[in-house]
């Protein structure tokens, strides 16, 4: 709620609280559906919330579609580069089938999102429902949760409360980060294009940093003289993810323009801030 404070009193803003597992009927007339809903940290999907992160994937999407039919409105599936799994293709394509484990840790967040993409095609294809598939790569920025187990939130926090920068595996696997203001265009860019652009379309940084490489760039940032730790590398964690964004670049004339040394800077601030009690 503390992301949406600012907005609370606007009156172009009206808020909700609704568990899309569940049915949501409104009588307000919809233009465009975003469906952003799902657990994204690997703590909590790996965790108690394992069952109701398939929920939120597979039965959300069901309630979103049908509220986007009923409406004739145009629906966003915020899916992600996790369909692709531990990719045997680099960088990913959005042809690419991926090499998952339907049964392992992360199947619920990656298997779900995979669900929800076959979805979102049968309402495209058996009712005419206007859809728009996009799979969302390491985004990152202002306004994480602290303690959502993200690796830029994660290292931040960690360099900024003085403590050793944990590293899960031995830092080599790779990963590209996005700026949320990027992440932000090019939503709105593909919500924007014509009806028969559905995707899936990639959305992320094709610049590609190993977790060492990141942590480096923390501690250079805030405090040269902190250890980095290494740890046991979880289950089915991918080693390499970095998105191949032609498709994006060719339809939607998109591509991130903020790089990593800036994005990092504005997400420290933000932090530091936030630690100091300055918002």
């Amino acid at each position: 709620m503390d992301n949406v404070k600012e907005l609370l009193n606007n009156p172009r803003f009206n808020f909700i609280e609704h568990d899309i597992i569940e049915p949501l009927n409104t009588e307000e007339k919809i233009d465009e559906i975003y469906n952003l809903a799902c657990p994204a940290s690997p703590p909590a999907y790996q965790g108690k919330k394992a069952i109701f992160t398939t929920k939120t994937c597979v039965l959300g999407a069901l309630n979103m579609l049908e509220l986007a039919k009923n409406n004739n409105a145009k629906i966003l599936q915020s899916s992600t580069s996790e369909v692709y799994g531990e990719p045997l293709v680099h960088p990913q394509t959005e042809t690419y089938r991926g090499n998952v484990n339907p049964i392992g840790i992360r199947a619920c967040y990656d298997e779900g999102k995979r669900c929800a993409e076959s979805l979102f095609f049968d309402y495209h294809r058996l009712y005419g429902v206007k859809i728009k598939v996009i799979r969302i790569f390491n985004t990152y920025g202002p306004m994480m949760n602290p303690n959502d187990g993200r690796v830029v939130s994660n290292f931040i926090c960690q360099a900024l409360k003085g403590e050793d920068l944990t590293i899960y595996g031995d830092g080599s696997q790779t990963r590209s980060f996005c700026y949320i203001d990027d992440l932000i265009d090019v939503i709105v860019a593909v919500m924007a294009s014509e009806d028969d652009f559905v995707g899936p379309v990639n959305t992320g940084n094709p610049e590609e940093f190993t977790i060492k490489e990141l942590a480096d760039l923390v501690k250079e940032k805030i405090n040269k003289d902190l250890k980095i730790v290494y740890k046991h590398l979880p289950a089915d964690d991918p080693t390499q993810r970095r998105p191949d964004i032609t498709l994006a670049k060719a339809k939607l004339n998109w591509e991130p323009k903020i790089k990593l040394n800036e994005g990092i800077d504005r997400t420290i601030e933000y932090f530091d801030k936030k630690f100091k009690g300055e918002i």
